[in-house]
């Protein structure tokens, strides 16, 4: 082979090797720059919203992450940031609601759903993470013992209420879901802690938030089933379905938002 041809046979190669680096790093900016740019839901909450307990367990799901089977996936994207334990306060307390306030974009959408926690004490050492009863401007000042650190405790409205405002500002639309039932029963109907529920439908309306019932959509389909035939999804304790019943609240969360009038979300459900 002459020296001219080896010569151009290895530039060749030279080239070919760096578009095969350079390559897969496109496709994968590409990929960024058009996810970036899709919508995309944050879904903010409790255990009761969260994906599983980590364990690899059928037995302590939320429904969160199971929404995606109600999503056009191509189209948008969903991040569940909930995390067990968390209340209205201590989701902001933590700083993980200033990590989701820190990704939002005009256009995305926050999927919020609290109380279970909410009604948990106020200040101790262990839990300190309850809020005040009601929507109003209330307060009560503390020396928190869990973060041995004084603090300003609010209404369980009020900080739904902050949920929203601050979502509003970011140019996304918060959707707000009343909290899942509880498996406990008074004879053949399901107690629904009407309290939250009422609470949180107040807020939205105030607001002209989206809001989606979904205590009541739960307790419906749990009440025509019999509360027998509800057992099998709360294998652990009455609060924390398995990935069956988790599985159930996803399809209501989907059936509520269907049903949301002139909400954009609709546009983007298989």
């Amino acid at each position: 082979m002459k020296l001219g041809n080896v010569t151009l046979l290895c530039r060749y190669k030279w080239h070919m090797n760096r578009l095969l680096i350079v390559l897969p790093l496109l496709l994968l900016l590409s990929a960024f720059i058009i996810d970036s740019k899709r919508p995309v839901i944050y879904v903010v909450g409790d255990s009761t919203v969260q994906n599983s307990d980590g364990n690899g367990t059928n037995e302590y799901w939320g429904w969160g992450t199971l929404l995606k089977a109600h999503l056009d996936t191509t189209r948008i994207s969903l991040h569940n940031h909930a995390k067990a334990g968390t209340s209205t306060r201590t989701f902001m307390s933590d700083g993980r609601w200033d990590k989701v306030l820190a990704q939002l974009k005009p256009g995305d959408f926050v999927l919020i759903q609290f109380g279970h926690n909410d009604q948990a004490a106020i200040n101790d050492s262990a839990r300190a993470k309850g809020t005040l009863k009601g929507i109003g401007e209330d307060t009560v000042h503390i020396f928190n013992l869990k973060t041995r650190q004084p603090e300003i405790v609010h209404t369980y409205g009020w900080y739904l209420n902050k949920y929203i405002k601050e979502a509003k500002e970011k140019g996304a639309i918060p959707i707000v879901c009343s909290l899942v039932p509880r498996n406990k029963w008074k004879g053949d109907k399901v107690d629904r802690e009407i309290e939250y529920v009422n609470w949180a439908e107040e807020v939205t309306k105030a607001s002209g938030t989206f809001f989606i019932n979904l205590n009541q959509l739960i307790v419906n389909q749990w009440e025509q089933q019999g509360k027998d035939a509800i057992k099998k999804f709360f294998p652990v304790d009455g609060t924390h379905t398995n990935l069956a019943g988790a599985t159930e609240n996803a399809n209501a969360v989907a059936e509520g938002l269907a049903a949301l009038k002139d909400c954009p979300l609709k546009g983007y459900l298989k």
